[in-house]
């Protein structure tokens, strides 16, 4: 009997590949920091920010009084809840279980090699964020905090789909790992080996440095709020496309207007990345079982 069992044991040759395990506990802990984060700095942070990317010919001081004036404290929170929570609490799940669904099968199926894998598993996640969840939320996001709240029920919100692909570059090309080249390049000046852990103050300063280097490609961003913005602007295209409306913003605001409203997405990075790097980190090794 014992024989017939020990028969009936499926047994893997040691080159079969093995699916990565997707990691549970740790995509409940992002989805809990990323709600955190928004929640505190970053919403009003990214109001300033889509406001000022909105109406480029406005200053920081004047994003602020505006703000203010349209709810006080309330007008900095808007668009939070759903959307900011919806794109907060899925968008880490949505990338992790898509990038490793296409890197296992990339590898066992096309004998692709690491690096090929992560690049492919890193493009399909972002797709999957842009039209999943984060192209419908920034969409309403931006909606919320540009909308004109006299005579806005006949507004006509745009399609959040004509704009994904602005939002999927940005995304796409936005490097999140620059926080841990940061942490790299931090022992290496301090001597710490890799198996050392780094300081909780060595870590903040590392996801600072991460947060704001990411922010290069502000013009993506830029570019993607004056899409879906619902400002009152005849000059606009009527049916904007990325290259119509990279024309739009060079003819009425320059270069420069590539770039309003960097300084709060720096500090938006900032604060995600110290949130998920940060404190994520120290988090993770809280729950994680002993």
């Amino acid at each position: 009997m014992s024989q017939y069992l020990t028969s009936k044991v499926p047994i893997l040759p040691d080159n079969v590949e093995q699916k990565r395990p997707i990691p549970y506990r740790n995509l409940v802990v992002g989805a809990l920091m990323n709600v955190f984060q928004v929640t505190s700095l970053g919403q009003p942070m990214e109001v300033l920010k889509t406001h000022l990317a909105a109406n480029r010919k406005d200053t920081l001081r004047d994003a602020v009084r505006q703000t203010w004036s349209r709810g006080r404290v309330a007008a900095f929170y808007q668009g939070l809840i759903p959307w900011a929570w919806l794109e907060a609490s899925t968008k880490g799940a949505i990338l992790i279980v898509a990038s490793t669904e296409i890197e296992y099968h990339a590898r066992t199926k096309l004998g692709a090699s690491p690096t090929v894998c992560g690049i492919l598993g890193g493009i399909t996640g972002g797709v999957a964020q842009s039209y999943l969840t984060m192209g419908v939320t920034a969409c309403m996001k931006t909606v919320e905090v540009t909308r004109t709240k006299i005579g806005a029920q006949s507004a006509r919100v745009p399609a959040p789909w004509r704009c994904s692909s602005a939002f999927f570059v940005r995304k796409e090309y936005e490097v999140i790992g620059i926080s841990r080249f940061a942490e790299e390049s931090i022992r290496s000046i301090t001597g710490k080996s890799e198996k050392e852990k780094l300081q909780f103050g060595e870590k903040i300063l590392a996801s600072t440095i991460g947060g704001a280097l990411s922010c290069w490609n502000q013009p993506f961003e830029v570019l993607r709020v004056e899409m879906q913005s619902m400002k009152n602007d005849p000059t606009r295209p009527a049916n904007p496309t990325i290259v119509s409306t990279l024309k739009h913003i060079f003819a009425v605001s320059g270069v420069k207007g590539l770039f309003r409203g960097v300084v709060p997405r720096i500090g938006v990075a900032t604060w995600a990345t110290v949130c998920m790097v940060g404190f994520g980190d120290t988090v993770k090794e809280m729950v994680a079982p002993k």
